[in-house]
């Protein structure tokens, strides 16, 4: 359903945001950064990035990845109540948090405090969905949870979420002022709505980067982080409120006149 996935969407993108802010405060360097001749990294937050850029890498205290699964698998399952997504919930969160120690990239108490704020995370939106009933006193309190990390987070997973969060909470308000779409159960339907997605994620965050020096953009300067936020709110805002407009056109396919 719409409103489950917007809800996913916000969860993922706060436990992206919060995260960091904790990452930035304890400032535990990952495994293969503490230990290089010892830890081979198998895999990097940032693949474009150099392995020991840690405002590009992140630090290793909690292990985002490992908050990150058990906070959609879990969200989603109780939304669905569905047992069986309650057991891919575990395996899921299982799996995920053994392969970011098998990587290189994080310590088992990484994955451990990742998972317990993972969950955590999960009823925090409980709490809010039960006692805020008001949008806009709803996305505010999301929003000023993240203004201490402007402070001092200098890392690019933080400014990331920023934006999505912000271009999410925008797009579902024009959604459904402007577009309203209705949920779909045809296949090659969904299989359009996510491929248009992507192809408007690569598109759109390319033509956004051309006026910018690379280098800026690698920057670690309040600017960079800025604009990173700013071009990731615009392609939340995209995706999840004007792109669904052309929905209705999938639903044609295949329909016989």
């Amino acid at each position: 359903k719409k409103e489950v996935g917007q809800k996913l969407v916000l969860i993922v993108s706060c436990v992206n945001m919060w995260l960091p802010m904790i990452k930035s405060v304890v400032l535990r360097p990952r495994p293969y950064m503490e230990y290089p001749d010892r830890v081979k990294p198998l895999a990097l937050s940032d693949e474009s990035a150099a392995a020991m850029d840690v405002a590009a890498q992140g630090y290793s205290f909690p292990s985002m990845h490992s908050a990150s699964v058990p906070a959609a698998y879990f969200a989603l399952a109780k939304e669905a109540k569905k047992k069986w997504l309650w057991i891919l919930a575990v395996v899921m969160t299982l799996l995920v948090g053994v392969s970011r120690v098998v990587a290189g990239m994080h310590y088992p108490t990484d994955v451990l405090a990742g998972w317990i704020l993972g969950l955590a995370v999960v009823g925090v939106f409980m709490l809010l969905d039960r006692y805020v009933h008001k949008e806009w006193l709803y996305d505010l309190i999301l929003l000023i949870s993240a203004l201490p990390g402007l402070f001092y987070v200098r890392t690019t997973d933080y400014f990331t979420a920023l934006g999505c969060l912000i271009g999410a909470m925008a797009a579902f308000y024009f959604e459904r002022k402007y577009v309203n779409f209705e949920n779909t159960q045809k296949i090659p339907a969904m299989i359009l709505r996510v491929a248009g997605s992507l192809l408007i994620y690569l598109v759109v965050n390319t033509l956004l980067k051309l006026p910018f020096d690379k280098e800026f953009l690698a920057g670690t300067s309040l600017a960079a982080f800025f604009v990173r936020t700013a071009r990731y709110a615009i392609i939340m805002f995209l995706i999840l409120g004007v792109y669904p407009k052309v929905f209705p056109l999938f639903e044609r396919i295949g329909r016989k006149e």
